[in-house]
């Protein structure tokens, strides 16, 4: 697997398959064995360190123990067999998944084949293969530079992966942070968010470097300028606009790894989704912006003097990737409420007045602000680091409770937003039918919205007026859409 390039995987799932053959036999003989000393050794032994349930002979399973440093986090936890056993079939599994990946060029495709892969909790060790595969040498796989991938990444053409553009200062910082960024994501959850929260200002700063040295050498470009200027300009401004979609992705990113890090209690849920949804809204912006770009470039490309009414239907329509943003988004929507402009992505109204807001203001659940904390300390301690970088603009804590105020019952009843993202959630699964992790995403989507659409229907009819109305909200269903529980008591 260290081979360069990527080389060595083909022999590497081989040798795999043969260590996942010889695991099989040793866990097929552990009944032997134990079978060998009767009944002696019947019985549970998950926390025995043989096969056989019996002590070792020769060896002192504490030895490591014993002489391993004193001070943390050198401790060291003798495994069982049983786990042990267990812990190398998962390790091998895991680098399976890595020897089989495709060394996709497309940037895209790589971040989420990272971020799916590290919905297994891989080990340490499965994690540094992957880090070692993915940045090699300063490339992409020890093959691919870094510029290449990011003028793919930003829809640009092929032929702008040799420009010189890529000796500027701030591509190649930029080319810097997209390495470390494959690098952070293949880190563990805890550590991996508390990089991205602080790894954000970098991607605004080099977003403000980038759009300077726009205006400052192509700021007075006229119709006489030459070709090459031109070309510079363009790549300039996809680059821009592909940082901005990034930045949004990276950020999305470091709100629901707070779900998986059981960061946010119920009482703070409101917030979360408030900041969820303004961010879904500026991700699905700039992706549909980017998008369209694309289009355009390659309609360019393909030099088509005349536009069918078919290539016109397929440009007014939205792209599947920004539809399925569009269900998150409602879904975000009708978990909290906000008062925004349309971003012109025909997502719904300007103003609506949503669940978990209605519910705190009506009959006043979910509101601990217990001895300590504030709400206002609350939201600056989850999106201070978002605050700092400008994430998204003109969000803040005055604005959140400005939006939220003035849910009730009343209004929530007035748009079932889980309706549309249910509706949304269907519609789309014909554009993924090859993709079934994005459709499994959906299904997951689409029972969250179910469900919550029928319990938004129970709360509105029952309203404040019933006081035996119990609503809770359980990750059940998705791993950071919560579903909504109402129940009389």
């Amino acid at each position: 697997m260290k081979r360069p390039q990527g080389r060595g995987l083909e022999s590497a799932r081989k040798h795999i398959s043969s260590c996942m053959t010889e695991l099989e036999s040793i866990q097929k003989s552990a009944y032997f064995i134990r079978s060998c000393f009767g009944e002696s050794c019947e019985g549970d032994i998950d926390d025995k360190t043989t096969a056989s349930g019996r002590e070792p002979i020769g060896f002192d399973a504490m030895l490591n123990s014993r002489l391993s440093a004193l001070m943390p986090p050198r401790t060291i936890k003798i495994l069982s067999w049983k786990k042990a056993v267990e812990y190398f079939v998962k390790l091998l599994h895991d680098l399976d998944v890595i020897c089989s990946y495709s060394l996709d060029p497309h940037l895209e495709s790589l971040l989420r084949f990272v971020v799916q892969f590290q919905k297994s909790q891989p080990d340490l060790v499965a994690r540094s293969h992957l880090q070692l595969l993915l940045v090699q040498d300063g490339k992409l796989y020890g093959r691919d530079p870094l510029f290449s991938v990011i003028t793919k990444a930003a829809a640009l053409l092929e032929a702008t992966k040799n420009h010189d553009i890529q000796k500027n200062e701030s591509i190649l910082q930029l080319g810097m942070l997209v390495m470390n960024l494959l690098k952070i994501l293949c880190t563990n959850a805890a550590w991996q968010r508390r990089k991205l929260g602080k790894f954000l200002q970098d991607w605004h700063v080099i977003y403000v470097q980038l759009e300077l040295a726009l205006r400052n050498e192509f700021g007075e470009v006229s119709s006489r300028s030459s070709n090459d200027e031109n070309v510079c300009m363009k790549i300039f401004q996809h680059i821009l606009l592909w940082v901005e979609e990034q930045t949004y992705w990276i950020t999305f990113r470091f709100l629901i790894l707070g779900f998986e890090l059981e960061l946010y209690s119920t009482s703070e849920y409101c917030m979360v989704y408030w900041y969820l949804y303004a961010v879904l809204i500026k991700l699905a912006e700039k992706t549909q912006l980017k998008m369209a770009v694309s289009y355009d470039t390659a309609k360019r490309k393909g030099k088509k003097k005349k536009d069918s009414p078919k290539d016109l239907a397929r440009e007014s329509r939205i792209p599947p990737a920004v539809t399925f943003l569009q269900c998150c988004i409602f879904l975000a929507e009708g978990l909290t409420m906000i008062s925004v402009e349309e971003v012109g992505l025909r997502l719904g109204r300007t103003f609506s007045f949503q669940m978990l807001a209605a519910l705190r203001n009506e009959i006043s659940l979910f509101q601990s602000p217990g001895p300590f904390n504030t709400e206002q300390e609350k939201f600056a301690q989850h999106f201070e680091l978002l605050q700092r970088a400008c994430i998204p603009d003109h969000f803040s804590y005055p604005s959140y409770k400005e939006s939220t105020t003035h849910a009730r019952f009343s209004t929530l009843a007035m748009y079932n937003y889980f309706k549309d993202a249910q509706r949304i959630a269907k519609e789309v699964k014909s554009s993924f039918s090859n993709d079934p992790e994005r459709l499994a995403e959906l299904q997951k989507l689409e029972h969250v919205a179910e469900h919550n659409s029928a319990a938004q229907d129970l709360i509105c009819r029952l309203g404040a007026l019933d006081p035996s109305l119990k609503v809770s909200f359980e990750l059940s269903h998705h791993p950071f859409f919560a579903t909504v529980v109402a129940k009389r008591s």
